[in-house]
């Protein structure tokens, strides 16, 4: 089953072309549900678990995996299923996963295939499920819906994220960050990123509006760029300070959202952040490729706060000029 996966690293060409590959997999039953293959490692038979004092309900506990120790999540019992019994382990596979160079293994009952989707095929929850937290998206393949976990909340709860800039970094700043006007688009399918994007961007004072995918923060941009062709309100650059922009989203992932805006003359010169919570060199080559400025992980809130402010000393210095 590892040779599934064997040539995850060369699938990255698919990568600023809006297109993406999914692993589909089952858990408890036929349901479909699936993951980004570029945050996946390998898929490989479950190893034996040692189980963990005190742990979180979720980890099953911990397993060797190519000698390093990491942690077993137990898929089912996170989203609210009948969790797989530990008798039941060595029967299920195992997804094996990399979030900001820290690896994790999903117990899973099975692995059916890879599909390859457009990002504008893959679709934000409909209204009624926008409570249902850990799914991001839909999709269909082979006439199956398809729902898409949102596994980066269930690292979240499990291992916690620090969401905010420390006070400490407040103070450092707080003759740059002051009262400032400025204001921050950002796109995010996941709601614990958009949370932490809030929580950072609040306590910076920098007023922003944080969207589901890039087609909607396109949408956006585009409204204004027409404001500002009416004559009704500035122009795009004198308005947003920068864009802040997850890779993968529904409809239209962050490489193209920032391919679109470097070809319209009236957003061209906007300062685009792209962010994931993949690893590898791939991010930042294809940052430099469609003309992102600069290429985060997921999220530290002090390296995104010292970016917002080194942007803000930019931009004021650059009104000071004019």
């Amino acid at each position: 089953m590892s040779d599934f996966l064997k040539k995850v690293d060369n699938r990255t060409s698919l990568a600023g072309m809006n297109r993406m590959e999914l692993l589909l997999f089952k858990i408890r039953g036929e349901q479909l549900f699936g993951i980004n293959v570029f945050k996946v490692r390998e898929v490989i038979r479950t190893p034996a678990i040692s189980s963990v004092p005190k742990a979180d309900p979720i980890i099953a506990g911990v397993a060797d995996i190519r000698g390093k120790t990491t942690p077993m999540i137990d898929l089912a019992k996170s989203l609210g299923l009948e969790p797989i019994k530990p008798e039941d382990y060595l029967k299920s596979l195992t997804i094996v996963t990399e979030f900001n160079s820290s690896m994790q293994g999903f117990i899973v009952d099975d692995v059916d295939r890879i599909v390859h989707l457009k990002w504008d095929d893959i679709l934000p929850p409909p209204d009624t499920l926008t409570n249902v937290n850990y799914l991001t998206s839909i999709t269909r393949a082979h006439d199956e819906i398809v729902q898409i976990v949102d596994v980066e909340k269930v690292l979240t709860e499990v291992a916690g994220t620090k969401v905010a800039v420390s006070d400490d970094f407040i103070r450092k700043n707080k003759g740059v960050i002051g009262d400032n006007e400025f204001f921050v688009l950002a796109a995010d399918d996941s709601s614990v990123a958009r949370g932490q994007l809030k929580s950072i961007l609040d306590k910076l004072g920098v007023a922003s509006n944080i969207l589901h995918n890039g087609k909607l923060a396109l949408e956006f941009l585009k409204k204004w760029a027409d404001e500002a062709e009416k004559g009704i309100a500035g122009s795009v650059n004198s308005r947003i300070l920068m864009i802040i922009s997850d890779i993968e989203m529904p409809e239209m992932d962050g490489y193209t959202l920032t391919k679109c805006i470097r070809k319209d003359p009236r957003l061209a010169d906007l300062y685009v952040v792209l962010s994931s919570s993949l690893s590898g060199g791939f991010n930042d080559n294809l940052t430099k490729k469609v003309g992102a400025d600069k290429f985060l992980s997921k999220w530290n809130p002090e390296e995104l706060g010292q970016v917002i402010v080194d942007r803000i000393n930019e931009a004021t210095k650059y009104s000071k000029k004019k």
